[in-house]
Order: structure tokens, then C-alpha cells, then sequence
């Protein structure tokens, strides 16, 4: 037996749904790991401190609140493994907190990872918790590139952090924590859509490019726009084409930005699926490993060893040139497929649809709706959901957003009236417009309760983003939520069995089955 090296269970994909305790699944290693544990221990005596603070009613700096959601943000599934860089966090939060005690506290070893606690309920609590601030952190940080702020969200973010740390919480007080991190989950996702659509405009519904072009090519991935943006004018005239995944749907919406939106247009590839054979750079040159974006010859350089998530701008000018100039060295991606999707119906699109989606409802060309939004992953058994769309009826609708819809969004669904099957928000902190149009509906429809909407939930995860909008969907009261591909490792049974019993939390079966249960 390999003997146990780290623990972490913090994604979909660890090992044997466990935990992975050599090395990370994703490829962290268990030095990494023990840096990122130690990060997001640092980080939680910090909000201690700051948590104090407020309740003595001193405010708390803005660049401290920042650091809380970088360090987060820095220990999400694959952001960043760069061991110097998390060390460099771990000693700034140090620091900063040393600066703001009026007393310290001891620390040890034994107090840091997982599985420093040890009654399985509160662990899973603590875990179900910081995971879901981890997401929350992660949309947070991508606001505040576009300059918006939420102190609440700030405030509690911190003040949950401190509160993993307190022994003298409940299972029941751990549980209605649970809840209200899914209410300020509602709220960063609100700020992020603001952030987005303040700077760039509500999406359009966009037939958007899948192939591949004669350019070299610079693979960008994530969530954060302002990157994209800068990228985009950093390459003018370059002669290199841009390749992202689910940011194109909303960037390809733009209404502000006209020159950024025309080369949107001109310059930007939807990649998922459409390239191949990656060309790595020299694995000895931290330089160019250390750029903010991923090179393709096809797909993608993994940068998961650099990136310093909030550095100066002009730092991230000279990182970038790096990875342009290394671009301009490779041949073209070599395509595997062609063709369009179309993407862009987040809540206004879809409100200046309102008209015609109630009428079909009412009619009963729309039968129900089906959401389907989260995250793709590499397992084969993610093919369920490739399987589920397909066996659909086709008087039912898709509501998604985030990757999950690369199982099922070049399929040809149809369309019920001019009204597409699958309506596609955008990026995963796009549920929140999926939350909005069910809402909407909801006060249309004149009902007191969203569960009785023609509304099924069958929400693929992986990750901490999937995680804070889970929470966000059961604070709103949406229930019989269909998790998979497998519950989270990190829920014990009894944990499981309070999200089963009140909230009709379930795991998915065969796609026969849930198609009985989800549709009928």
C-alpha cells in the first residue's frame, strides 16, 4: 500500500472518489498540496482577525480583502500549482496578519489539511463550506479585475473562513452556514454579472466559429474577460488568432466595446473540441512558463505551474509578449471538427423572449425545461449527459451553462417555434442568469414555490465553482437537484443524508431511469 503523501478530495475526479493521497489526479504534487493546505489554513487565521476587526466595528482595507480572494482563488482545482508562488501568499498573509493582531495564536502542523479535524460530519461541513467559498472567491476575484467590489460578500467570506476554524459550532450551526454561503454565492454571482455586463454589455445570441483558422493560435482559458480583453489588443495585427472556450458566448455579445467586438468576430475561436496536438514549450523556460496564457499548436500549454493571479498589469503586458512571440513560432492548430453553436441567452436575451417561451409553455409545445449547466470533465462516464440530451423528448428545453454543455451543444436538437433547445447563458457564473429566468417564470406563472415550475435540475460538477452554485440553488429553494456524475467525496453520510432528506439532493442513475424521474 503507497503510503499516504497529502489528502485532498476537493474535485469530482479524485482518486477512487476518495481522496487522492500521493499525488493529485489533476497532476499536483504532495509538496503543492501541503502548500496549498497550509495557504488556506494562513488565510483562515487572517479572517479571524479581520472578522474581529469588523465586529469592533474598524473597517477592513480593500487590498486585504483582495488577498483573502487571490489565495482562494490560487487553490481551486488546476489554477495554480507554482510552488514559489504559493509560498510567496502563504508569507504575505503572514505578514499582513502579524500587522493586524493584537494577539496571536499558536499554530501547529497537526492543525493544517483535511483531516486535522476529525469528527467526519463537521470535517465534511467545514470542507462542503470552504469549497464553496473557494468558487465564490473565484468569481469574486474576476469582478474585482473589472473594478467591482461587494464588502458584504467580502465580509462574509471571511467571517465563514474564521468560522471553520471554531470548535464550538454545531452540526446544525455548520448546516445553516452551509445555506448562507449559497445566499452570498447568489450575491458574487450578481456581482460578477454586473462587472461583466458594466464593462462589456449584455450577451447577444451569437452563432459563434467551432474550426480552426490559418493563424498560430493562443489558447486562453478561464473566466476572467478582462484577460481576453487585453490579449485581444495585445495581439492586433499579429496575425494570431485567439482560441477560448466558454467566454466566447458572452464576449461575442458585447455592446460597449465596438473595436473589441468586431475582433471578437474576426479573431475568436471556440476551441473545445476543435483542436489538436500540443506543442509544450522547453520545460526549463519559467518565463515562458510563467505567462498568463496557454500556447497551442492545436491545444494547450499547461500553466497550472505559473501565474501570479493578481500581478501589476505591466507584468502581465511583458508576460504576455513572451507568450505572443512564442506564438508566432508555430504552425497553425490542426482542426478536428468545423461548424457553429450558438450561445448568448443570458437573462435579458431570454427576458425579451419571456413572450413567446410563456405561450409555448402554455400551449404545450414546451413541456418542461431541463438544466443542465456545470462542468465537462475527461471521464467517460460524463458521456451520460451527451446520452441524457439526446433521449430527451423534443417538446423538452436545455438550460445550461458552464462546460457541461460541450457534451451536448454541436448535437442538432431542433428548435420548439424558433425557440432553440438548448439555451446557453454562458459561463458557469452564468447560473445565475439560469436563477433569474427561473424566477422570472416563476412570477409569471403566478406560483408561490420554483419547484413547481415544468423545471428539472440534472447538474453535472467538478469543481469549487460547481460547489458554491449548488449551495446558491438550494439557498433559493430549488430541490430534487440530480448530481453527478458522483456525489462529493467530501459528503459524509450523515451529511448526504440531511442534503437527501430536505432538499431531494440525488445522485444520477441510467439515463432510462433519470429520464423517468427528471421528465416522465
Amino acid at each position: 500500500m503507497n503510503e499516504q503523501k497529502m489528502f485532498c478530495w476537493q474535485c469530482q475526479e479524485t482518486a477512487g472518489n476518495k481522496g487522492c493521497t500521493v499525488c493529485g489526479v489533476c497532476g499536483k504534487t504532495a509538496d503543492v498540496a501541503a502548500l496549498q493546505d497550509e495557504l488556506v489554513y494562513e488565510t483562515k487565521r487572517l479572517s479571524q482577525v479581520t472578522t474581529a476587526l469588523r465586529k469592533d466595528g474598524k473597517p477592513v482595507d480593500k487590498d486585504i480583502n483582495h488577498l483573502v480572494t487571490v489565495n482562494l482563488f490560487i487553490t481551486i482545482t488546476n489554477a495554480n500549482f507554482d510552488a514559489d508562488a504559493i509560498k510567496a501568499a502563504i508569507a504575505k498573509t503572514k505578514t499582513m496578519r502579524g500587522k493586524l493582531a493584537t494577539k496571536d495564536t499558536k499554530s501547529t502542523k497537526d492543525m493544517v489539511g483535511v483531516l486535522a479535524t476529525t469528527d467526519e460530519d463537521i470535517r465534511s461541513l467545514r470542507e462542503l463550506i470552504t469549497y464553496g467559498l473557494k468558487g465564490l472567491a473565484a468569481y469574486s476575484k474576476h469582478a474585482n479585475a473589472l473594478m467591482q467590489d461587494d464588502e458584504d460578500v467580502d465580509a462574509f467570506i471571511q467571517r465563514a473562513l474564521a468560522a471553520t476554524l471554531d470548535d464550538s459550532l454545531s452540526v446544525n450551526d455548520l448546516i445553516a452556514l452551509a445555506l448562507e454561503t449559497g445566499k452570498f454565492g447568489v450575491a458574487g454571482m450578481a456581482l460578477l454579472d454586473k462587472a461583466n455586463t458594466s464593462a462589456y454589455g449584455n450577451p447577444e445570441i451569437t452563432e459563434v466559429d467551432i474550426g480552426v483558422r490559418a493563424n498560430p493560435g493562443i489558447l486562453i482559458s478561464g473566466h476572467d474577460l478582462r484577460d481576453l480583453e487585453m490579449l485581444l489588443e495585445q495581439t492586433a495585427g499579429a496575425g494570431i488568432d485567439v482560441y477560448t472556450d466558454a467566454s466566447v458566448p458572452l464576449l461575442s455579445g458585447l455592446q460597449e466595446v465596438s473595436a473589441l467586438r468586431r475582433q471578437l468576430r474576426e479573431r475568436v475561436v471556440e476551441a473545445e473540441g476543435g483542436v489538436r496536438e500540443v506543442q509544450r514549450p522547453d520545460p526549463d523556460d519559467d518565463e515562458l512558463r510563467r505567462a498568463a496564457c496557454r500556447i497551442l499548436q492545436g491545444q494547450a500549454l499547461d500553466d497550472r505551474r505559473g501565474g501570479i493571479p493578481r500581478m501589476p498589469p505591466y507584468r502581465r503586458r511583458i508576460r504576455r509578449a513572451k507568450v505572443i512571440e512564442q506564438a508566432k513560432k508555430c504552425p497553425p492548430p490542426t482542426g478536428i471538427e468545423s461548424g457553429k453553436i450558438v450561445g448568448g441567452f443570458a437573462h435579458e436575451q431570454v427576458f425579451a423572449l419571456a413572450g413567446k417561451v410563456v405561450e409555448a409553455v402554455k400551449s404545450g409545445a414546451i413541456r418542461k425545461f431541463v438544466v443542465m449547466a456545470g462542468c465537462d470533465g475527461r471521464h467517460k462516464s460524463r458521456d451520460y449527459y451527451a446520452e441524457f440530451a439526446k433521449a430527451l423528448p423534443k417538446d423538452v428545453v436545455i438550460l445550461t451553462a458552464g462546460c457541461a454543455k460541450y457534451k451536448y451543444n454541436k448535437l442538432d436538437l431542433g428548435d420548439i417555434g424558433g425557440i432553440p433547445r438548448v439555451l446557453d447563458a454562458g459561463q458557469c457564473n452564468d447560473s445565475y442568469s439560469l436563477a433569474l429566468i427561473a424566477l422570472r417564470l416563476k412570477e409569471v406563472f403566478g406560483l408561490d414555490d420554483i419547484n413547481k415550475l415544468p423545471l428539472a435540475f440534472n447538474i453535472a460538477w467538478y469543481e469549487q465553482k460547481a460547489v458554491i452554485v449548488l449551495l446558491a440553488l438550494l439557498y433559493l429553494g430549488v430541490k430534487n437537484i440530480h448530481l453527478g456524475p458522483t456525489l462529493p467525496a467530501f459528503l459524509s453520510s450523515n451529511v448526504a443524508k440531511v442534503l437527501v432528506e430536505n432538499f431531494g439532493i440525488a445522485g444520477i442513475g441510467s439515463v432510462d431511469d433519470d429520464m423517468k424521474l427528471l421528465v416522465g
